[in-house]
């Protein structure tokens, strides 16, 4: 009888082991295993781990899956050695202190294989809440292995995508071979082209889909990828001292759940969970047209998915093989038809006029682009010089790049892309100019008459636009007196004290950039964090819109309104400081294809907060105002998604009896 209750006592303790692993727990260690149906959950609950079986599949896989409605599996451990049944596969800490899936013949058929590892009583486990597996050394805590280092089809917020800079070994995604099927398919997706970096999708050994050149904040070959933070994506890894380059991205909302997939096919999906719909919707995809299809229309070939056929050889060349491009086989590409100078000096012919460039706008730059730190000029000026040179681009934040081999995968874009400038014989610039000839010669025409009945009516005007030129010399009198003393009243801050907040307005803290001019992220040396506004030389705004921000903003105190902290004027910088609003602006929400994400209750308490900021300006305020430029872009969003009115270069001050006012010009939106 003693005997009987101690072994019933002994199931009793083991099972509850196994409840308590399959509920409730997160980690496993020497002690617990896992065995199907039981599972792991993250600390969060948005991520299980466990043995799943494919549909319309007999064999049985460990894998990593959104806990959803409709479950989303991202990642799978023993994908090429599959269980012959689903409830014959454990999940445990083997002797050796490696995390294994067995059999029911106690086969091990997938291990974290991580050599050195002192005793199995000294790892565990973890699913975190990133959706990550972890192996770990108890003692210290350190991770010795971990799931995000070794990807299947699907990247995650915070994974990363790295390359090694000095052996070049990667971390790829990789396809399942069928959507039944989670073994290694045919198609990869990792980062290349270090010297300029871009993500690649290969076929094999041969590319099928590139992302263009990252810039520092977008993708040039994806036009859809027009705002910065829509996507937040990070190229790390540029510093000395670092050993590998990695892509990653976060999602400015952390309870959106967010993914890139690489499809069979080889199509790479980005995904994300609709919570009203509770189902997985599509928001981007790689592969629009056969135009993204790498290399479609072959060497010198542009494919425009908007025409007829879709491929066209660039002007200056011709079809290599005239019959098969007829039967759109466009893969062989196009052949330059008359050769450069370059080419006839070294082939000893007779000298010419030098070579030339066409411009084409809107365009997916070729691939194997070289990167050189020339700036614009001197960008075109160097490659006319090197004869092996044959087109170049420029990008602010790229420099300089240009391409001396073939130029393939290129595509015309409606909107987006980069302007190419592509090397050709100066025959092809003078055919151009013979076709504008007499388009120049009627406008030349045409234009003296007009400069002569023009003559005579600005002659009459003159003295009218020297009165207007002395009222805007006493207006901008007027408005720098008015500074003088406005800005008095306004916190001042130094311009170098702004320039360590945003690492010298450092691309990397660039939020976003508008009419005015960029706006910057800083942080003042007593952690406060900050939005930098620093109006452009270039912009078509100046003093009276600076000066007309500082005294509205400066008099105004409500919820639902921007707080500026203070400005900088020191020479021609002029420059507000704001409070910074970690969600950003409302367009990159709204404009944004996941941008469901924002229920009916948030979007009605954001209504009603810039509801609010409006009734306050017009009636509540000591200053009537209007605002004049109220656009998705101006609405800014702390981190509760309260709405922030923001933007007032464009407002204008009435009184508290006026209901009309003339403008002398046409502004905002």
């Amino acid at each position: 009888m003693r005997f009987d209750h101690f072994t019933n006592l002994k199931i009793l303790l083991m099972l509850s082991c196994f409840v308590h692993v399959g509920t409730s727990l997160d980690t496993i260690s020497s002690s617990k295993f896992l065995k199907d149906p039981e599972t792991l959950r993250s600390n969060d609950g948005l991520f299980k781990l466990g043995f799943f079986t494919p549909t319309d599949s007999t064999f049985s896989y460990l894998g990593i899956w959104y806990d959803m409605a409709k479950p989303q599996v991202v990642w799978v451990a023993n994908r090429d050695h599959p269980l012959q049944n689903s409830s014959s596969g454990i999940l445990k800490i083997y002797e050796d202190g490696n995390l294994v899936v067995i059999n029911e013949q106690n086969q091990i058929l997938w291990s974290t294989n991580v050599s050195n590892i002192a005793a199995s009583n000294s790892t565990t486990a973890q699913l975190q809440n990133s959706g990550n597996l972890v192996l770990q050394e108890n003692t210290s805590g350190s991770m010795i292995w971990q799931s995000f280092q070794h990807p299947c089809d699907t990247l995650l917020q915070q994974m990363k995508l790295t390359v090694n800079k000095t052996n070049g070994e990667k971390m790829e995604l990789s396809s399942w071979r069928s959507p039944q099927d989670p073994s290694i398919g045919e198609f990869f997706a990792s980062l290349n082209r270090l010297s300029v970096p871009e993500v690649f999708i290969w076929r094999g050994e041969q590319p099928y889909w590139r992302s263009g050149p990252w810039n520092g904040q977008i993708f040039l070959g994806i036009p859809d990828m027009n705002t910065v933070y829509l996507h937040g994506f990070i190229l790390g890894g540029q510093d000395e001292g670092e050993d590998s380059y990695y892509i990653t991205y976060t999602y400015p909302n952390k309870s959106d759940v967010l993914i890139y997939v690489l499809s069979p096919k080889g199509i790479l999906h980005e995904v994300y969970w609709d919570y009203e719909m509770s189902n997985w919707l599509e928001s981007w995809s790689s592969q629009n047209s056969m135009c993204d299809v790498y290399g479609m229309c072959g060497a010198f070939g542009s494919c425009d998915p908007s025409s007829s056929p879709i491929c066209s050889c660039l002007r200056g060349f011709e079809p290599m093989n005239e019959e098969e491009w007829n039967k759109q086989n466009w893969t062989s590409g196009c052949v330059r038809k008359e050769p450069l100078q370059c080419e006839r000096v070294t082939n000893g012919t007779e000298s010419g006029k030098s070579d030339g460039f066409l411009k084409i706008q809107n365009t997916k730059v070729p691939d194997f682009t070289q990167r050189l730190p020339f700036v614009d000029d001197d960008c075109r000026t160097k490659c006319l010089e090197n004869c092996s040179c044959i087109a170049y681009a420029y990008d602010s934040y790229i420099n300089c790049m240009w391409w001396t081999s073939n130029l393939i995968d290129m595509q015309r874009f409606s909107n987006g892309g980069t302007d190419l400038y592509i090397r050709v014989s100066y025959s092809e610039l003078d055919e151009k100019k013979k076709n504008t000839t007499v388009i120049v010669t009627i406008t030349v025409i045409v234009g003296t008459i007009l400069i002569v009945a023009c003559a005579y009516i600005l002659w009459k005007r003159t003295t009218t636009i020297q009165e207007k030129t002395n009222q805007e010399i006493q207006k901008r009198n007027q408005i720098n007196s008015l500074s003088k003393a406005k800005l008095k009243e306004v916190s001042q801050y130094k311009f170098e004290k702004l320039a360590i907040a945003t690492n010298n307005f450092h691309l990397s803290n660039k939020l976003g950039e508008g009419g005015f001019g960029p706006v910057y992220k800083g942080t003042l040396e007593d952690g406060q964090e900050i939005a930098v506004k620093r109006l452009s030389r270039a912009s078509g705004q100046g003093l009276e819109e600076f000066m007309n921000e500082v005294i509205v903003i400066s008099k105004l105190q409500h919820l639902n309104l921007v707080r500026l902290l203070g400005c900088c004027t020191d020479g021609d910088e002029k420059i507000l400081i704001y409070e910074y609003m970690p969600n950003r602006s409302l367009d990159a929400y709204m404009f944004d294809p996941v941008g469901k994400v924002l229920g009916w209750e948030k979007r009605f308490k954001i209504l009603e907060g810039i509801a609010r900021g409006l009734l306050y300006l017009h009636r509540d305020s000591r200053l009537r105002i209007i605002h004049r430029d109220l656009k998705l872009s101006n609405i800014l969003l702390d981190e509760e998604l309260n709405p922030k009115i923001s933007d007032f270069g464009m407002a204008r001050i009435f009184g508290r009896s006026e209901d009309a006012a003339n403008t002398n010009r046409v502004v905002g939106t």
